[in-house]
């Protein structure tokens, strides 16, 4: 009964760990990155899925964002290294990017 009860618990980390990883190749395949908001507009009318781009931390730039394009700020990534860059819409300098995406 011990060894049931093993190979059980042995099978579900192993499912688990198996969805973990389609997880992660699905959201790689589907992530793209945006650099300026033309590119960030024809990535979602194009492809969809998730997009990572500058964004300059403005409540007012991810509410015009989201009003012009129906897209919103998902996540901000805390694995990654803080890369600094300009802002997708007005060109101002952003210490990260953050991911971005179609609620459907």
């Amino acid at each position: 009964l011990d060894e049931i009860a093993d190979h059980v618990m042995r099978l579900l980390q192993q499912i688990q760990q198996d969805l973990y990883l389609r997880a992660l190749d699905f959201r790689e395949a589907n992530t793209r990155t945006a650099k300026n908001y033309g590119e960030f507009k024809e990535i979602l009318e194009q492809e969809g899925g998730f997009i990572r781009a500058h964004w300059n931390g403005s409540r007012e730039v991810e509410d015009q964002i989201k009003n012009e394009t129906k897209a919103t700020i998902r996540c901000i990534p805390l694995n990654d290294q803080p890369e600094a860059g300009k802002c997708i819409l007005t060109g101002e300098p952003s210490k990260q990017e953050v991911i971005f995406a179609i609620a459907y």
